[in-house]
């Protein structure tokens, strides 16, 4: 008969039993393994970098003895943070188990008996991300970095597209769209989140956040949600409330820094904040603080894209109004804080949100551009895109701010002399052409329909009646009246005379006398009006019952040149004034000048680790010599920084460079050029250059 009593007691007795510590000499982390398995490898191969919820290996060398399964024990924590805790997650301790747990820290061996163990090591897919210590038994230590990791379905930034991720994560360059709503221009961006150092700095933007500073343990563990750091990086890219990585500037004055537009990637903004002490870099506006964004982002391994909004309305009182205020020759008369973009760039990360009710999981818009203040500090999001699609402005976070950006409403008000105002007729629509870089091509991407349902929908109409936004619900009637709009020329290049044209039709059974205004005023990409670019004001125009009318204005170069900002902005404005009726109806146009093109040839056959040259050449578009012409180019994994060559430009004749670099790995790479001189300023043009083996 079995004595019960007795097995207790051996069993009880076994578990006292200690059984031998490994007897650990030396330790390989296998870094160049490990990376390329968990894709970090463009890191560098010199340290441990790994994603969460994904198994990494680590051979241990024994001093002495051999490991036998079940028959030797290893002790081992982790920890980050100042402050570790088993409370905050930030802290585990485990021992050796027969088999990897990947929902929680764990660790089992995967070679046979020996003296050297091939142990595997798990974090669970909810570990904060940062930097991490591991203690092997009584002595050894390992540091490494850990990641959001997007190919692990147990993460909240989990993505099922290979070709997705590709894009979102691995890419290190992309497109960024300027320009117009009518003409959208791409712009290249080299956002470098591995060449070396970054990862770096964007660890050091989470430690210099404000909320660790403050709380470093509670930090350390919110780390492990996306959602916060979105937010943490929203308000540090910008250094309104904190030691941010850039400082905007909206002005013409870029005294003690440069123009944001000299900027060609994120490399060089990251590395001279980590250099600098953290000092903010100077200047930003909105597409580098979105870039920025993004090469943190993805260098964390949150999927991240860039994203523009034409017409983006800044409602800064929440009523989803904008109002607009003109003088009696239709130029703005700024009387608001209330302003329409002519773009507006931020970022969208991916995420799940089990913080809302489901169905709002997916792409986040998360804005870095300090614009209005969000519990108390310069940030902006994530929002569900959904929840700005559907009007629910109570979701966190600033649904109300990034809806108007896209459908707010525009009311436009003449102030007379007199000081009286009154309301005018005019057409104009925020929210246009809402664009992205496609997924492996440069295309554009138009995704206005993730933000916006078709003008008129009875779901359009939902979504508003849940925003409350009464003026869009008011049934607007067209204009059957007189209808007044702005066509352009074909052949309007910066340098050349050319024609713009205020088209006005009656529709009316009546004869019509009217005066049209029509001006032209120099403008910056956020709506800040410059000097006269040309004007011409007509006391008596008339127009017979179904009558067309074009009246040409005359943009010459000789008088824009001079006025015109950075942005190659001219807005065109056209009041007509109906004597009859005493109505007054505008038309608005911004237009691109858009700068002449770089061409980039490669000469050789691209090879990586082998010098190769880039012949690049711009023609000189203008009427007058151009000087202190420089060429900069850069590249991820191609450039290893930036290359400047100096080039005068004669007149009609091309500005032409040969540059040399190194690739220093395979795949595609995009060359990033700039051009720069006195008159042309910050010219933009790539090449996409298939680095081979």
């Amino acid at each position: 008969m079995v004595n019960l009593e007795g097995i207790l007691l051996i069993v009880s007795f076994l578990s006292f039993i200690r059984l031998p510590a490994l007897d650990i000499a030396r330790w390989d982390l296998e870094c160049e393994f490990n990376n390329t398995d968990h894709r970090t490898e463009l890191n560098g191969v010199e340290r441990l970098i790994v994603r969460r919820g994904q198994p990494f290996t680590i051979n241990l060398h024994l001093r002495s003895g051999v490991y036998q399964p079940g028959g030797s024990a290893l002790d081992l924590t982790v920890e980050t943070g100042p402050q570790p805790s088993d409370q905050y997650g930030t802290q585990a301790s485990f021992g050796l188990t027969d088999q990897i747990d990947t929902s929680r820290w764990s660790a089992a061996i995967t070679s046979p008996p020996g003296n050297m163990v091939s142990l595997s090591i798990c974090s669970p897919p909810d570990a904060p991300i940062g930097r991490w210590r591991l203690t092997l038994g009584q002595g050894g230590r390992v540091d490494f970095v850990l990641l959001y990791n997007p190919w692990c379905t147990g993460d909240v930034v989990y993505m099922d597209s290979e070709e997705k991720l590709r894009e979102y994560i691995l890419a290190q360059d992309g497109i960024i769209y300027r320009g117009g709503w009518k003409y959208p221009i791409p712009t290249p961006w080299n956002y470098g989140q591995f060449e070396d150092g970054i990862l770096n700095a964007c660890l050091r933007i989470l430690d210099m956040n404000p909320k660790c500073l403050r709380n470093p343990g509670k930090d350390a563990s919110g780390r492990r949600n996306p959602i916060y750091v979105s937010r943490v990086l929203s308000a540090m890219v910008n250094c309104n409330d904190d030691k941010g990585v850039l400082l905007g500037r909206w002005t013409d004055d870029y005294d003690g820094g440069v123009s944001p537009l000299s900027w060609k990637g994120s490399v060089e903004i990251l590395r001279n904040w980590d250099t600098n002490a953290c000092q903010p870099v100077r200047f930003g506006q909105c597409w580098v603080f979105a870039a920025v964004a993004c090469s943190v982002s993805r260098a964390l391994g949150i999927p991240c894209r860039l994203v523009t909004n034409y017409n983006s309305a800044h409602d800064t009182n929440s009523d989803l109004v904008i109002e607009r205020y003109v003088d009696e020759n239709g130029q703005l008369v700024q009387k608001s804080r209330d302003m329409i973009w002519n773009y507006h760039c931020w970022v969208e990360n991916w995420m799940t949100r089990p913080d809302l009710k489901p169905g709002f999981d997916g792409w986040q818009v998360m804005d870095p551009t300090p614009q209005e203040k969000s519990e108390g500090v310069y940030c902006c999001g994530p929002i569900p895109l959904k929840a700005i699609k559907e009007g629910e402005l109570a979701y966190k976070y600033d649904a109300p701010f990034v809806f108007a950006e896209v459908n707010a409403d525009v009311h436009t008000f003449m102030k007379r002399k007199d000081g009286t105002t009154k309301k005018i007729i005019s057409s104009v629509h925020v929210g246009l052409k809402i664009s992205t870089k496609s997924v492996g091509s440069d295309r554009r991407e138009d995704i206005t329909h993730l933000y916006k349902y078709p003008e008129g929908s009875d779901e359009e109409r939902e979504a508003f009646t849940k925003a409350n936004h009464q003026n869009k619900l008011l049934q607007q009637q067209d204009n059957a009246g007189l209808l007044i709009v702005i066509k352009v020329s074909a052949d309007m290049r910066k340098g050349c005379d050319f024609d713009v044209f205020a088209v006005i039709t009656n529709n009316t059974p009546n004869e019509k006398k009217c005066r049209l205004v029509f001006g032209s005023r120099a403008v910056s990409y956020n709506g800040i009006l410059g000097e006269n670019c040309g004007f011409k004001d007509l006391l008596n125009v008339q127009l017979a019952p179904g009558e067309e009318k074009r009246v040409a204005l005359r943009m010459n170069y000789s008088k824009y040149a001079e006025n015109l900002t950075e942005d190659n902005l001219i807005r065109l404005a056209a009041l007509l004034l109906d004597y009859g009726t005493q109505e007054a109806y505008l038309a608005v146009r911004n237009v691109v000048l858009v700068n002449p093109e770089i061409k980039v040839r490669i000469l050789g056959e691209p090879k990586e680790n082998r010098k190769l040259a880039a012949e690049i050449t711009l023609q000189n578009p203008l009427p007058v010599p151009l000087q202190n012409c420089c060429f900069t180019v850069e590249g991820s994994n191609l450039t290893g920084g930036q290359i400047r060559e100096n080039n005068p430009a004669p007149t009609g004749n091309d500005a032409k460079v040969k540059i040399y670099f190194t690739p220093t790995h395979s795949g595609l790479r995009k060359l990033v050029v700039d051009f720069d001189s006195n008159k042309l300023c910050h010219v933009k043009g790539y090449r996409n250059v298939i680095i081979g083996k």
